[in-house]
């Protein structure tokens, strides 16, 4: 597994990648790649840190897996690569934007203009073998991805986290809330949005609104 990453998280990263498990964890990933058929492609496993620098992060969304169908992962949580139709969760966050800011659905599932304005979007664990759901979780990915949340808790204000189920609300315990805004709701996944726990959950123009009264640019979504 090539470390490529972006020098704006290297100061803060670079502790982590020198640790036992994060080695481990090296080794792990680089002989799966070398083994199966791995997602996303090597280039992209740092795509959410490569898209969005860390001086620019403003916006924190937590996934859990990469998808792990035929092309669909980029990197970026809930993304897919463009051309790719759009999984069940991806839909749901459409149709939010849709009925939240009047924004209209998007043809490309390709969420990388969002990474681009300052919206790092980090799954928990950032690879996974084809066709096999949390086939890498378990093997030292959320141990890193939960010093991210804290390097940039600890490091950065006025950041505002979206935490998604009850996966990613399990993540507020590692944030400042004295110093950042945590907006939760249900996960955008079929099961959670058809019990009534996503749709209306207006984090979009919410987001926007905390953004703009803290001095930075809402995001175009």
């Amino acid at each position: 597994m090539k470390l490529e990453i972006s020098d704006s998280w290297k100061p803060n990263l670079q502790p982590e990648f020198e640790k036992p498990y994060f080695q481990e964890l090296k080794t792990f990933v680089k002989s799966d790649y070398e083994q199966h058929n791995c997602y996303p492609p090597e280039s992209e496993i740092f795509m959410a840190f490569n898209a969005c620098p860390f001086h620019e992060t403003k916006v924190v969304i937590i996934g859990q897996d990469p998808y792990h169908g035929l092309d669909q992962a980029n990197g970026l949580c809930f993304s897919v690569h463009d051309g790719i139709a759009h999984p069940p969760s991806l839909k749901n966050i459409f149709k939010e934007l849709e009925s939240d800011i009047n924004k209209q659905y998007p043809e490309s599932g390709n969420l990388i203009h969002w990474a681009k304005q300052g919206v790092l979007l980090l799954n928990a664990t950032l690879t996974v073998r084809a066709h096999e759901a949390g086939s890498h979780q378990n093997m030292g990915w959320e141990t890193f991805t939960d010093s991210v949340i804290k390097i940039i808790s600890e490091q950065k204000k006025d950041v505002i986290f979206l935490l998604w189920g009850g996966f990613a609300k399990k993540k507020s315990k590692l944030i400042n809330t004295n110093k950042h805004t945590i907006l939760t709701s249900g996960h955008p996944s079929p099961l959670s949005a058809n019990r009534g726990y996503w749709f209306g959950n207006k984090h979009f123009s919410k987001t926007n609104m905390v953004l703009e009264k803290n001095g930075f640019l809402p995001i175009k979504w």
